[in-house]
């Protein structure tokens, strides 16, 4: 997991929001844990159609369902040109840009949170703001 330190991060972050890595840190398709202040959230780097690096997504890494943070470490994939991620544990499948579940699993409907992400200069930004 990335802690992230922003007195060695060497960049300034525009007002609201916060360098969590490098661009060089994340792999493509793999999830990526990070602990901002008291949250952890699971970044995901997708390919881009014409391959090579494509779009940065920030969600929570707590599973709803399981109640583990684990959805860093989940499976990667798409519905229909949704990207998604399937938890690692009970196997429901999540929106990466909404939060949504898209397969419940035969439980209630329930939604990670999701944080807006941009990429400036190699620096992953998130806006942040605390998981309600």
């Amino acid at each position: 997991m990335t802690l992230l330190d922003p007195q060695t991060a060497g960049y300034t972050a525009p007002p609201g929001w916060v360098r969590v890595c490098a661009l060089d840190d994340l792999e493509i398709e793999r999830g990526r844990a990070a602990l901002l202040g008291g949250t952890q959230i699971a970044l995901f780097l997708l390919r881009a159609p014409e391959g090579g690096p494509g779009r940065v997504h920030a969600v929570s890494n707590l599973d709803p369902y399981s109640r583990a943070h684990v959805i860093s470490r989940g499976i990667v994939g798409t519905r229909q040109d949704i990207p998604t991620v399937a938890s690692p544990m009970y196997k429901q499948v999540f929106d990466l840009r909404t939060g949504a579940c898209l397969d419940t699993q035969g439980k209630e409907p329930m939604s990670l949170h999701v944080w807006p992400v941009t990429v400036d200069g190699g620096h992953v930004l998130v806006r942040w703001e605390e998981e309600p």
